[in-house]
């Protein structure tokens, strides 16, 4: 399997992935989510020590074929035997090697090793936006309570030595969001980091989301336009067709679908989109 295949399903993976994830708890009935935080936390604790690197990365191996594994795979073995600053410089190949064949599960693994021993801000970052990368391609319950509590944690150490960095409220106001805290917080974070930059794509584009699964299709609209305004990209684009078809808008809702259908050469993601477009012509 090539890079470019796998680059491919991840993206048809992040976007479809939203279908199975609607609505999110707590953002359409705030009041339904006052249960006991304290249990959910102490229980996605628990899952998050419970799942490890060799968890995710056998179905990861097996995803990206046995070519591309095979240097992950002696990087492994290799690990086993080191120790110190070779141990260190072997999970910074590791999670080199996870990333260059978009596997975020596992990378987030390594760069949450690195950090833990160093206490660097910037491996803080990288493993929690695998972590959350990890949680929004997954529908596994057991994986997503610890990667997005994995995900929180990593930010908030992040946050404590850079409290100003936007990349740190960003990645933490999405973990709260997907179940490390509560929607509400997450979203206060995310639109705390908008007001400081109005174009930042990821709060952006998980602002649409989350506006999306609460049935606020026309500020989702609106943040989705804000990153197109930027650049073209399947995932917003997307995302737009989705939120133009849920408001009526049909027109709108088609183009954006062939939009995106150009973006994405792929033969089942196509016929998916013909399927929507049929739809709605009907």
């Amino acid at each position: 399997m090539q890079k470019k295949q796998i680059a491919v399903g991840v993206v048809v993976l992040a976007i479809m992935g939203y279908l199975y994830n609607l609505p999110v708890k707590g953002l359409i009935k705030p009041k339904e989510a006052k249960s006991d935080k304290t249990n959910v936390m102490t229980g996605n604790r628990k899952a998050a020590t419970a799942v490890t690197v060799d968890m995710v990365s056998a179905p990861a191996k097996a995803a990206i074929g046995a070519a591309l594994a095979a240097k992950i795979n002696d990087l492994e073995g290799q690990l086993k035997n080191a120790s110190g600053t070779g141990a260190a410089k072997l999970q910074q190949q590791l999670a080199a090697q996870w990333d260059d064949v978009n596997q975020p599960a596992p990378a987030a693994f390594y760069y949450q090793a690195l950090a833990r021993k160093d206490n660097k801000a910037q491996d803080w970052l990288n493993a929690g936006n695998r972590f959350n990368d990890a949680y929004k391609l997954t529908q596994d319950t057991l994986l997503q309570p610890a990667f997005v509590t994995s995900a929180a944690e990593a930010f908030q150490s992040a946050l404590k030595l850079t409290p100003e960095s936007l990349e740190g409220k960003t990645g933490l106001g999405i973990a709260y969001v997907n179940g490390a805290a509560g929607p509400m917080q997450g979203i206060a974070l995310l639109l705390e980091v908008v007001k400081k930059d109005p174009n930042n794509w990821n709060a952006n584009l998980n602002l649409g989301m989350f506006a999306m699964k609460s049935g606020q299709y026309e500020k989702a609209v609106a943040r989705f336009k804000t990153l197109l305004a930027q650049k073209t990209e399947l995932e917003p684009t997307f995302y737009l067709a989705e939120s133009y078809k849920q408001l009526g808008m049909k027109k709108e809702a088609i183009d954006a679908y062939q939009k995106c259908k150009e973006m994405m050469p792929d033969p089942t993601f196509g016929q998916k989109i013909d399927e929507y477009i049929k739809e709605l012509r009907n």
